[in-house]
């Protein structure tokens, strides 16, 4: 029984650890435990709208983010909170890697089913350790995913980069399901970043390769040469979506089964 049990265990872990030919796999997260593991993620707190009208509070409670059933659950709901004097009409999560965990180059996969609905902004996308070149976006920002809500059949890959805002530019593209949409069933959002080329994929199919950016006054491959952390989120409203309407329904959840970073051995 026992040594059944350990089988078990090993072929788990032998699961959790197989690697795409060419990777070795670095840091993950497959969200089996009962918690957030915060040895690996942080949650952010705030209601500063992103920079750019988003609508929400990022809140570290059970009702916006935590663990349930082997899955990472971010949650957008809709409910007034206040807190240090701000306001908002709606609450949801944030999570990152920041000060735990950053990458120089690596395959970021990343396994989710996704929210949808009119003002409702999923993400997962990385950020730099350190602004070396400068603030947004003259470092860069690696979108993995992105998907604004009355679109939910489309997912965004884009990179921003140029100089620091407003002069920064982004480049990218769409990938577009033929049929159904993010929010029917889960599906792998993959980005290969190396030196001088980022790939991305949606379950396995590439579908965009940039091997062309740059940031002001530094040379290629400049700001994508610096390690950069993970950031999860579900946004509502901002510049891009726009604000919720009538046809929205909340709660809205983002559900992730597993991170998983690979790097070149």
């Amino acid at each position: 029984m026992i040594r059944t049990l350990f089988l078990l265990l090993a072929a788990t872990v032998v699961a959790h650890a197989e690697a795409p030919p060419g990777w070795k796999l670095v840091w993950s997260d497959e969200f089996d435990g009962k918690e957030i593991d915060f040895t690996k993620w942080a949650a952010e707190e705030n209601g500063h709208g992103g920079g750019n009208g988003e609508m929400q509070y990022y809140v570290d409670r059970p009702e916006n983010v935590r663990v349930e059933d082997g899955h990472l659950v971010i949650e957008a709901r809709k409910g007034y909170f206040n807190a240090g004097g701000v306001e908002k009409e709606f609450t949801s999560g944030r999570l990152r890697t920041k000060r735990r965990a950053s990458w120089l180059y690596g395959r970021f996969e990343v396994r989710a089913k996704l929210p949808k609905g009119k003002g409702i902004w999923p993400a997962i996308w990385l950020l730099p350790e350190k602004e070396t070149y400068g603030g947004w976006a003259a470092s860069g920002e690696i979108d993995i995913m992105e998907l604004v809500g009355h679109e939910p059949n489309k997912v965004h890959g884009t990179l921003h980069h140029g100089a620091s805002w407003p002069k920064n530019i982004h480049t990218g593209a769409p990938f577009e399901l033929k049929e159904g949409t993010f929010a029917d069933d889960f599906h792998v959002f993959t980005t290969e970043w190396e030196k001088d080329e980022i790939r991305w994929y949606v379950d396995g199919k590439l579908y965009q390769t940039q091997k062309e950016w740059k940031s002001e006054g530094k040379p290629f491959p400049a700001p994508f040469d610096q390690p950069f952390f993970m950031i999860l989120n579900v946004a509502v409203g901002g510049a891009w979506p726009g604000p919720p309407d009538a046809s929205t329904v909340f709660p809205q959840r983002m559900t992730i089964d597993y991170v998983r970073i690979y790097q070149r051995p």
